[in-house]
Order: structure tokens, then C-alpha cells, then sequence
């Protein structure tokens, strides 16, 4: 619930009180005497949903941006009418749904000043870097945490929906410079790591847990950027802390930007477009959540004959978003792909050579090794480890298991057959 502290100025005051008065609003009058153009100041609590419509009503009876307003938070109302007046909204609006004016000011909140903002994604992408090469998730978590980025990814959408330029700007401004200087001080500290020796040489990068997570992104990386978004529109619609959501949104942004860095700095191009193209869906899936719930729970701008123009814009902000990801998702769908087929190859693989395997021989294990490229990889060598009994002569399978390697692969392959002699008790 709210409580409002409403200036009404001089000749309005029939109209204002009248306002209230209609809607069974429970209110104290206090006279103003500073000799402004300031009749009377009133203070009124209302249900958090209900703040919207009552501010619109008295709006349009003349109290304007002429006078202020100043809303705050109230814990606790005791009162039959503000106990009917809530139950009327609540029937009537989402009852957790912020007025466009907590919204618009909670934006503005969330988008930090710029030495603030800068030093605290430098924190975190440092952070981020070197966690992955530490390969510890922990240090990765704990990067995230403090990064700032949930604030420009809202403002910049709230300025959209509201029609406030400047707003959107800002946000829009914040968000490009925020990537492009997580992925710097990503790069910058990396290369210093790699030519500090600050930890044991890393020769391939890919083979780094946390690294390799980044730079094969699929279609489920898309489902986690939309979800992170859906889940900052929530939280900011409904006036709770966005703090746990701002962590979600930064694991779909700093550890990737992160990455690009760590690619530049070992000179990985591979690696840097993988995970460039995982920061560039995630950025523009969040952007187009947080743009559509805002749209869809009726956030418009303060003045009627602006709406056209801000549906004109978000219409067309959703459209670029949707194209971008639309082009970009042709790389998350070959990813996928590639790593269905891969699967399923693998498994073909295993199976026949398991099939063309006769007793009292068994196959003890198949591992299938994949060539050295980052992404789009194929079958290289296969390395069969088969069983045989201590009585029994060693079988020459490399030829015959090469074959059917060969042909369940669909391309030549090397393989290997490791012998074991295997006892068993009866």
C-alpha cells in the first residue's frame, strides 16, 4: 500500500477532494501557508494497485505537473472504508502492479550513475575472467552478484513503453557500454594471466569446464535469456526486489562477455564468436521479455495521444529484436543440431562395435574423441576397450572394429583396441 502526499493548488481544491470523495478514499486536509500558488496538501493511503487510476483521475481534473506528488510506502492502514477501497481494486486490477510512476522512477533507480556503473561491471568481468580460468563456479557465481546490469535493461524498456526518449536512450547507451566494457577489462586482464603466468599455462582454453559451457550455445540458452527477462519485468512491476533477478540476468551476460575476453586474449576467434553470439541473443532475449511484459500489463504513457506513438515505437523495437535473434538463432540451431547429430553418432558407433564384438571377447568400454575445433566437431578416433578371458587368445579386432567405426561415423576414422584380460569368480 501507498501513502500520497498530494500538492493541490490554489482553485482546485473542489475538484481534487471531489476526486476522492468519489472514490471512497479516506484523506486528511492541511492547510498552505509558504504564499506559493499552493491551496492545500493532502495526504491519502491507497492500494498499491489503485494508485495508477487515482493519479490518472486527478490528472484529468487539472492536478498536473504543476504541483508534486510524493508517494511512499505504508505498512500498515487501519481503516473499513481503505479496507473496502482495497478489496474494489482488487477485483478490478493485479493487485501487485506498480502505477507507471513508481515504475518510471524505480527505472530511473536501477540505472546507476556512470563512474558507479563502469566500476562495478570492471569488478565484475574481472571477477567473471577469473573464475573461468580458475574453472571454479563459485567465483563465476560471485561475479555475477555484483554486476550491475538489470537497471539499463529496464530503463531502457520502460522508456519505450512510457515514451520517454531520454529514459530509453540512457538505457540503451548504458547496456552497449556496459558489454563492451565487460568484454575489455575480460580481454585486458586475461592477456595479462596468460603473460603473468599467474596460473599453470593453459595450451587450449577449451578444455576448461566452465569456458567450454560458453562457446557452443543452443537453443536453451535463448529459453534462459527469455526467462531471466520475464523474471526482471515481474519483479519490477511488482515492487519487489529485483536484487535475485539481477543476478539471474548477469549469468546470462557477464560470463559470456567474459569469455569473449579470454578468446581475444589466447587468440581464439572460435571462441570469442561462439560466446559473442551467447552475449548477443541473451542481451536482445532480455531487452524483448522485459519490452513485451511491460507492454502486456497495460503500461502506457502519462498522456493519451502519446500512446500511438509509444505503440508505434515498441512495435517496432519488438520487430528489430525479434529479426536480430531470428538471424542469430541460425547459429544456436546449427549448434543444436550439431550436437544431436554428435550424440547420435556416438551412439551408433558404440552400438555397432558392440554388435560386431563375439563372446567370450566383451566390450568394456568405447570412447569416442572428437576433432580439436570448438564448435561443429566430428568423430576422430575411437578407442575400444574389449575383455578377454585369461584362457583365451588375443583376437586382432582393429581392422574390423576400424571398418564399422568407419561406417557408422559416415567418414574415415582411427581407431585404437586396447586389450584387458578379465577374471571372473563364479
Amino acid at each position: 500500500m501507498r501513502l500520497v502526499h498530494l500538492s493541490v493548488p490554489t482553485g482546485k481544491r473542489e475538484a481534487a477532494l471531489g476526486v476522492l470523495d468519489d472514490e471512497g478514499i479516506d484523506y486528511v486536509v492541511s492547510a498552505e501557508d509558504s504564499g506559493r500558488d499552493i491551496a492545500i496538501i493532502v495526504e491519502f493511503p491507497l492500494p498499491t494497485n489503485a494508485l495508477e487510476p487515482v493519479l490518472e483521475a486527478l490528472r484529468e481534473v487539472g492536478i498536473n505537473d504543476d504541483t508534486y506528488t510524493v508517494v511512499v510506502d505504508a505498512n500498515t492502514v487501519i481503516s473499513r472504508q481503505f479496507d473496502e477501497l482495497e478489496e474494489r481494486y482488487a477485483e478490478e486490477e493485479d493487485e501487485d502492479r506498480i502505477a507507471r510512476e513508481e515504475l518510471t522512477s524505480k527505472a530511473n533507480e536501477l540505472a546507476p550513475s556512470l563512474p558507479t556503473y563502469a566500476i562495478m561491471t570492471v569488478i565484475s568481468a574481472v571477477i567473471a575472467t577469473a573464475g573461468l580460468l580458475l574453472d571454479s563456479p563459485a567465483v563465476v557465481v560471485g561475479s555475477m552478484v555484483i554486476a550491475p546490469l538489470i537497471g539499463p535493461a529496464m530503463t531502457a524498456n520502460v522508456g519505450t513503453v512510457v515514451d520517454d526518449q531520454e529514459l530509453f536512450r540512457r538505457g540503451v547507451k548504458l547496456q552497449a557500454f556496459g558489454l563492451v566494457l565487460a568484454i575489455a577489462s575480460g580481454t585486458v586482464f586475461a592477456l595479462v594471466v596468460r603473460t603473468a603466468n599467474v596460473i599453470p599455462p593453459i595450451a587450449d582454453v577449451t578444455s576448461v569446464g566452465q569456458i567450454r559451457e560458453r562457446i557452443a550455445p543452443d537453443f536453451l540458452s535463448l529459453v534462459v535469456a527469455l526467462g531471466a527477462g520475464a523474471a526482471g519485468v515481474i519483479s519490477l512491476t511488482s515492487g519487489v526486489s529485483t536484487a535475485l533477478v539481477g543476478v539471474m540476468i548477469a549469468v546470462a551476460l557477464i560470463p559470456p562477455a567474459a569469455t569473449v575476453g579470454i578468446g581475444i586474449a589466447w587468440g581464439e576467434p572460435l571462441v570469442s564468436l561462439g560466446s559473442g553470439v551467447l552475449l548477443l541473443v541473451n542481451v536482445l532475449s532480455i531487452n524483448l521479455a522485459v519490452l513485451v511484459g511491460l507492454w502486456y500489463q497495460g503500461y502506457r504513457p502519462e498522456h493519451w495521444f502519446r500512446e500511438d506513438s509509444a505503440r508505434a515505437a515498441t512495435i517496432k523495437r519488438i520487430g528489430v529484436l525479434v529479426a536480430a535473434i531470428l538471424v542469430l538463432s541460425a547459429f544456436l540451431g546449427g549448434v543444436t543440431l550439431d550436437s544431436y547429430q554428435r550424440a547420435t553418432t556416438e551412439s551408433e558407433i558404440q552400438a555397432s562395435i558392440e554388435e560386431s564384438v563375439d563372446p567370450p571377447v566383451r566390450v568394456l568400454d568405447v570412447t569416442v574423441e572428437q576433432t580439436n575445433t570448438v564448435i561443429f566437431q566430428q568423430p576422430r578416433r575411437v578407442v575400444v576397450t574389449v575383455g578377454i578371458p585369461p584362457d583365451a587368445d588375443q583376437p586382432n579386432l582393429v581392422g574390423e572394429l576400424d571398418a564399422v567405426a568407419d561406417e557408422a561415423a559416415g567418414r574415415d576414422v582411427s581407431t585404437e583396441v586396447h586389450y584387458v584380460v578379465v577374471q571372473r569368480t563364479d
